[in-house]
């Protein structure tokens, strides 16, 4: 359900606002197959209030990401200007791959959904895409990134890595892969 294009009733809008900080809650602890009955359970409601404001699990899912989503598309429009291309990209998928990470599930879902147009995250996932694309074309065009690298498979491999060191002991776990696949990316 689309809340902004009619203004939600207080109620309505608390209801909205308690699910979200439930939701958030639970996928960072269950990841983001969390069950969608107890969500609406701690958020004080019942599950048709759940499915009025979110008919889907990725509905609910693409709410929670957008915030980060949002910002992940403007860091990649700052990082353009960096004088590294290749070091800015890296810098935002470390970015990405940190927020891939936050919630267990997350990358398999995301790699699920790069694809299904019909999927509610498509459309952020995709613009968010378009400005890391921009940041790709840059490293190429610059000489340092492989000429034959797509951005799909970049976001794929970015969602592995996200996935990977979810089981790596130590927090530098999803640096240390950056820093091996980068340097298997740069242009030689």
């Amino acid at each position: 359900m689309d809340t902004e294009k009619k203004p939600l009733r207080a109620d309505a809008r608390r209801n909205y606002e308690r699910l979200l900080e439930e939701a958030r809650r639970a996928f960072a602890a269950n990841g983001v197959e969390a069950s969608l009955e107890e969500i609406a359970r701690r958020a004080g409601v019942g599950i048709g209030t759940l499915y009025r404001h979110f008919p889907t699990r990725e509905a609910l899912v693409e709410t929670v990401l957008r915030e980060g989503f949002d910002a992940q598309a403007e860091a990649a429009r700052d990082l353009l200007g960096s004088p590294e291309p290749v070091e800015a990209l890296k810098a935002w998928f470390a970015g990405m791959g940190e927020q891939s990470a936050r919630y267990r599930g997350l990358p398999e879902l995301m790699v699920d959904v790069l694809n299904d147009e019909t999927s509610p995250l498509y459309a952020s996932c995709h613009a968010m895409r378009d400005q890391v694309s921009q940041l790709v074309e840059r490293a190429k065009a610059s000489g340092e990134l492989r000429a034959d690298v797509t951005v799909h498979e970049l976001l794929v491999l970015l969602h592995a890595l996200s996935w990977a060191s979810e089981h790596l002991s130590g927090d530098k776990g999803l640096e240390r892969l950056l820093d091996l696949v980068f340097a298997g990316l740069r242009a030689s």
